[in-house]
Protein backbone atom coordinates (compact mmCIF):
# COMPACT_ATOMS: atom_id res chain seq x y z
CA UNK A 1 0.00 0.00 0.00
CA UNK A 2 1.35 3.48 -0.79
CA UNK A 3 1.78 6.33 1.71
CA UNK A 4 -0.68 9.02 2.32
CA UNK A 5 1.86 11.39 1.36
CA UNK A 6 2.72 9.90 -1.89
CA UNK A 7 -0.99 9.47 -2.78
CA UNK A 8 -1.99 13.37 -1.33
CA UNK A 9 -1.21 15.12 -4.95
CA UNK A 10 -2.95 12.96 -7.08
CA UNK A 11 -5.89 12.72 -4.97
CA UNK A 12 -6.53 16.03 -4.34
CA UNK A 13 -5.93 16.97 -8.13
CA UNK A 14 -9.20 15.03 -9.06
CA UNK A 15 -10.88 16.48 -5.77
CA UNK A 16 -10.42 19.99 -6.71
CA UNK A 17 -12.23 19.09 -10.06
CA UNK A 18 -15.43 17.69 -8.05
CA UNK A 19 -14.32 13.99 -8.00
CA UNK A 20 -15.71 12.39 -4.70
CA UNK A 21 -13.06 9.55 -3.27
CA UNK A 22 -14.33 6.36 -1.99
CA UNK A 23 -12.18 5.31 0.94
CA UNK A 24 -14.92 2.22 1.79
CA UNK A 25 -16.63 -0.77 -0.02
CA UNK A 26 -19.95 0.90 1.56
CA UNK A 27 -18.67 4.28 -0.48
CA UNK A 28 -17.92 2.53 -3.53
CA UNK A 29 -22.02 0.58 -3.32
CA UNK A 30 -23.92 3.37 -2.78
CA UNK A 31 -21.82 5.74 -5.40
CA UNK A 32 -22.70 3.38 -8.14
CA UNK A 33 -26.01 2.64 -7.48
CA UNK A 34 -27.00 6.56 -7.27
CA UNK A 35 -29.49 7.13 -10.18
CA UNK A 36 -27.91 8.69 -13.45
CA UNK A 37 -24.42 8.80 -14.72
CA UNK A 38 -21.62 8.45 -12.43
CA UNK A 39 -17.86 8.79 -14.29
CA UNK A 40 -15.06 6.39 -12.01
CA UNK A 41 -11.28 6.95 -11.90
CA UNK A 42 -9.47 4.40 -10.81
CA UNK A 43 -6.55 6.46 -9.96
CA UNK A 44 -2.79 5.34 -9.87
CA UNK A 45 0.65 6.40 -9.51
CA UNK A 46 1.92 5.25 -12.76
CA UNK A 47 3.10 7.72 -14.96
CA UNK A 48 0.04 6.95 -17.60
CA UNK A 49 -2.10 8.34 -15.03
CA UNK A 50 -0.34 11.31 -14.54
CA UNK A 51 0.68 12.23 -18.41
CA UNK A 52 -3.21 10.98 -20.34
CA UNK A 53 -5.68 9.51 -17.79
CA UNK A 54 -6.22 12.45 -14.96
CA UNK A 55 -5.56 15.48 -17.66
CA UNK A 56 -7.99 13.57 -20.55
CA UNK A 57 -10.77 13.42 -17.51
CA UNK A 58 -10.09 16.89 -16.11
CA UNK A 59 -10.51 18.11 -20.08
CA UNK A 60 -13.31 16.21 -20.80
CA UNK A 61 -15.86 17.64 -18.28
CA UNK A 62 -14.71 21.06 -20.27
CA UNK A 63 -17.75 20.09 -22.43
CA UNK A 64 -21.74 20.85 -21.39
CA UNK A 65 -22.24 17.30 -21.24
CA UNK A 66 -20.92 15.76 -18.13
CA UNK A 67 -21.34 12.79 -15.81
CA UNK A 68 -23.88 13.36 -12.92
CA UNK A 69 -21.68 11.80 -10.64
CA UNK A 70 -17.90 11.97 -10.35
CA UNK A 71 -16.19 9.48 -7.78
CA UNK A 72 -12.20 8.29 -7.69
CA UNK A 73 -10.70 5.30 -5.97
CA UNK A 74 -6.75 4.95 -5.88
CA UNK A 75 -5.25 1.84 -6.99
CA UNK A 76 -2.69 0.63 -4.04
CA UNK A 77 -4.25 3.02 -1.30
CA UNK A 78 -7.82 2.53 -1.33
CA UNK A 79 -7.85 -1.77 -1.85
CA UNK A 80 -10.82 -2.37 -0.57
CA UNK A 81 -12.17 0.10 -2.45
CA UNK A 82 -11.21 -0.46 -5.31
CA UNK A 83 -11.59 -4.06 -5.35
CA UNK A 84 -15.38 -3.50 -5.19
CA UNK A 85 -15.42 -0.88 -8.10
CA UNK A 86 -13.30 -3.56 -9.92
CA UNK A 87 -15.98 -5.87 -9.25
CA UNK A 88 -18.42 -3.52 -10.48
CA UNK A 89 -16.35 -3.24 -14.14
CA UNK A 90 -16.54 -6.72 -14.46
CA UNK A 91 -15.46 -8.22 -17.15
CA UNK A 92 -13.23 -6.09 -17.31
CA UNK A 93 -9.88 -7.21 -15.67
CA UNK A 94 -8.20 -5.38 -13.17
CA UNK A 95 -6.35 -2.33 -14.93
CA UNK A 96 -4.92 1.49 -13.38
CA UNK A 97 -5.75 3.92 -14.47
CA UNK A 98 -8.90 3.43 -15.76
CA UNK A 99 -11.94 5.30 -16.34
CA UNK A 100 -15.50 3.99 -16.42
CA UNK A 101 -18.98 5.14 -17.03
CA UNK A 102 -21.78 4.03 -15.08
CA UNK A 103 -25.39 4.69 -15.84
CA UNK A 104 -28.08 3.70 -13.57
CA UNK A 105 -25.84 1.75 -11.88
CA UNK A 106 -24.96 0.04 -15.37
CA UNK A 107 -21.56 0.13 -16.93
CA UNK A 108 -21.59 1.25 -20.39
CA UNK A 109 -18.09 3.04 -21.21
CA UNK A 110 -14.64 1.64 -20.17
CA UNK A 111 -11.11 2.73 -20.92
CA UNK A 112 -8.55 0.26 -19.72
CA UNK A 113 -5.10 1.24 -19.34
CA UNK A 114 -4.14 -0.22 -22.80
CA UNK A 115 -6.68 2.46 -23.92
CA UNK A 116 -5.13 4.91 -21.63
CA UNK A 117 -1.28 4.40 -21.55
CA UNK A 118 0.83 5.83 -25.22
CA UNK A 119 -2.61 8.36 -25.77
CA UNK A 120 -2.40 11.83 -25.76
CA UNK A 121 -4.74 13.45 -22.82
CA UNK A 122 -6.94 14.90 -25.98
CA UNK A 123 -7.45 11.64 -27.47
CA UNK A 124 -8.94 10.30 -24.40
CA UNK A 125 -11.01 13.64 -22.92
CA UNK A 126 -12.75 12.84 -26.93
CA UNK A 127 -13.36 9.18 -26.13
CA UNK A 128 -15.48 10.48 -22.96
CA UNK A 129 -16.80 13.18 -24.37
CA UNK A 130 -18.30 10.89 -26.54
CA UNK A 131 -19.45 8.85 -24.27
CA UNK A 132 -21.05 11.49 -21.97
CA UNK A 133 -23.45 12.58 -25.25
CA UNK A 134 -24.49 9.22 -25.75
CA UNK A 135 -25.46 8.33 -22.27
CA UNK A 136 -25.46 11.78 -20.30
Amino acid sequence: MYPPEIVAPMIAELERAGFESLHTVEAVDEAIKRPGTTLVVVNSVCGCAARNARPGVLLSLEGSKKPDHLVTVFAGFDTDATAQMRDYMLPFPPSSPSIALFKDGELVHMLERHHIEGRFAEAIAENLEAAYNEFC
